[in-house]
């Protein structure tokens, strides 16, 4: 029901976003409800995203995606404890795999869409960067790129994996949970004032000097750090985790809102088949990463899979997995997209465009 219009502007734009994170709760109690993995979660992108094909949704204003950002990283942040940060030595050898297992993605699902679809090589590449929407979108004007269609596949990508990876997870262990979430201490109010002071200070910093995602990056370093030194112990509460989680999903999900309508009809069977390339090369590596790291097996698919750093690091969190690991390899591949998009853009010479449907 639309709200009246001799309601102040702020107001009205307060209750619409109100019931976009209403409806992302309403999500996540339900798939909660179902015993869905990292339901709150999945749950609440989900159905956000069905009601922003529906129907224009509003964007949440930055103070509700940057609170959400904050919290975001203290809670990935809180798995840096120092047993966790001894056992980072082991991660090289997995970072490189990643780091081959990110131009694997590129070029194999580039080329799905660069042959089957008759797409450019400028957007088929930009469109199979794996988890770097951000970095994707500003630079895809450079070269006159289809910066519509390019979001459609990424955003599609990010919200299947969210949507279906924590059951591949459950499946590929067998229908065992995939982790129990070791007891870990709530944090004292004091502890928790200082965790989010030190993310959004820095995540202030951070946005100053030009940092892409600022607070996440920002609020997960500080929270490392006072976890890592031992002047933080315990993590914030399973309600404003929850809290977070539903946040996330609102702000994730309403993005589908912002595409047109057809395109995301048109490009849905193509997005399909661009998904299924990249899982499948992302969970070919991730095979020896986790052997090379002495990680189980579900938490190199979350650190592998091609979604976003926020999205991929939380869902991590919410399924008992070390967010550590997972978000150290989103954070070097979401550096590495970072510093390449402007050179692959360079390098890459316009050409003429076929298949533009």
């Amino acid at each position: 029901m639309p709200v009246p219009s001799y309601v102040p502007y702020h107001l009205r734009t307060l209750s619409r976003e109100a019931a976009v994170i209403a409806c992302a709760a309403v999500g996540g109690t339900f798939f909660t409800l179902l015993g869905v993995p990292a339901a709150w979660l999945s749950g609440s992108m989900l159905v956000v995203s069905i009601l922003g094909i529906t129907r224009p949704l509003p964007d949440l204003r930055r103070p509700w995606f940057d609170s959400t950002m904050v919290m975001s990283g203290a809670l990935i942040g809180s798995a840096a404890t120092p047993e966790a940060l001894a056992a980072t030595a082991r991660y090289p050898g997995s970072l490189l795999v990643l780091v081959v297992g990110l131009l694997a993605i590129m070029l194999a699902t580039g080329a799905y869409l660069r042959f089957v679809a008759r797409w450019s090589w400028i957007d088929s590449l930009l469109a199979a960067a794996p988890g770097a929407l951000s970095a994707v979108i500003s630079v895809a004007p450079d070269k006159g790129a289809k910066k519509g269609r390019i979001a459609a596949i990424q955003l599609f990508r990010i919200l299947v994996l969210v949507a279906v990876l924590p059951s591949i997870m459950k499946l590929s262990s067998g229908g065992a949970p995939v982790a129990l979430p070791p007891p870990v201490a709530i944090a004292s109010v004091g502890d928790m004032v200082l965790l989010l002071g030190s993310g959004l200070v820095t995540g202030l910093v951070f946005e100053r000097i030009g940092v892409t995602a600022p607070f996440i990056l920002g609020a997960t370093l500080a929270s490392a750090v006072l976890h890592g030194t031992g002047l933080v112990h315990g993590t914030m509460p399973p309600e404003i985790a929850i809290a977070v989680m539903i946040m996330l999903g609102a702000a994730m999900g309403g993005r589908v809102s912002n595409l047109k309508r057809g395109e995301v009809a048109a490009l849905f069977p193509l997005a399909i088949g661009g998904f299924v390339v990249s899982m499948a090369v992302a969970f070919a590596f991730a095979w020896p990463a986790a052997w090379l790291a002495g990680v189980p097996y579900a938490s190199a698919m979350a650190a592998f899979a091609p979604g976003g750093l926020e999205a991929m690091a939380l869902l991590a969190f919410a399924m008992g997995l070390d967010p550590l690991y997972v978000g150290a390899h989103h954070l070097v591949r979401f550096m590495l997209l970072g510093l390449l998009m402007p050179v692959l853009v360079g390098w890459v010479k316009p050409e003429k465009r076929v298949g533009e449907g």
